[in-house]
């Protein structure tokens, strides 16, 4: 047999993370096997703990590069600044409640894919799921002073940090809400998603 690189191995360990982070955020983590995430990635079953030491290391690993991802799209949104499209924040929900995103085949935002599993992981996903909401709120908090900077105010940045978690409550649970009710009824999905995207700023 040939023998398997280091870039072969890095590559293998990539394709899992990959594989796992698009099953596991539209299906959830409980659901997804081992054999079945492998044969995604492409690699036999036991070639997973070569790379692995369990299923929840990987888990960890998912969850934080799922959110590192989503966190860069954010950083992109504000450091492209206000355009003819709105502000950061007003592309960010419009794109966040958009019905692209609630039909995202990978799942999408692990902050609303994962939100009830990382409940019922390890403390080490819950810590890495911990870290990826700690990174919308600073990105959210920052962009609140910012905003009001420009307007000539005094940014109160506890104000601002309320409003942060207000707005990720808000984009989460909306997007929660018109994934359960899509399949049974479509309409009502649309208007919860419209609802949030005309109102998650006010």
């Amino acid at each position: 047999m040939p023998r398997i690189t280091k870039e072969d191995k890095v590559r293998n360990r990539q394709n899992i993370v990959d594989a796992a982070g698009r099953m596991f955020r539209s299906q959830g983590i409980d659901a997804v096997g081992i054999a079945e995430l492998m044969k995604e990635a492409g690699l036999t079953h036991g070639g997973f703990y070569n790379h692995f030491a369990s299923k929840n290391d990987l888990a960890v690993e998912v969850c934080g590069t799922s959110f590192a991802a989503s966190l860069g799209v954010l950083a992109h949104e504000i450091e492209a600044g206000d355009g003819e499209t709105g502000s950061p924040l007003e592309r960010v929900v419009a794109r966040y409640l958009s019905t692209a995103h609630r039909d995202a085949e990978d799942g999408g935002c692990p902050s609303s894919a994962l939100v009830t599993d990382a409940g019922r992981q390890s403390e080490a996903v819950q810590h890495a799921y911990a870290e990826g909401v700690e990174g919308y709120l600073a990105g959210f908090t920052a962009e609140f002073v910012r905003e009001a900077e420009a307007k000539g105010q005094t940014p109160d940045t506890d104000e601002a940090r309320r409003r942060a978690i207000r707005l990720l409550g808000e984009l989460v649970g909306s997007m929660m809400l018109a994934r359960a009710v899509r399949h049974v009824q479509p309409s009502l999905s649309d208007e919860i998603l419209r609802a949030g995207r005309d109102h998650a700023l006010d």
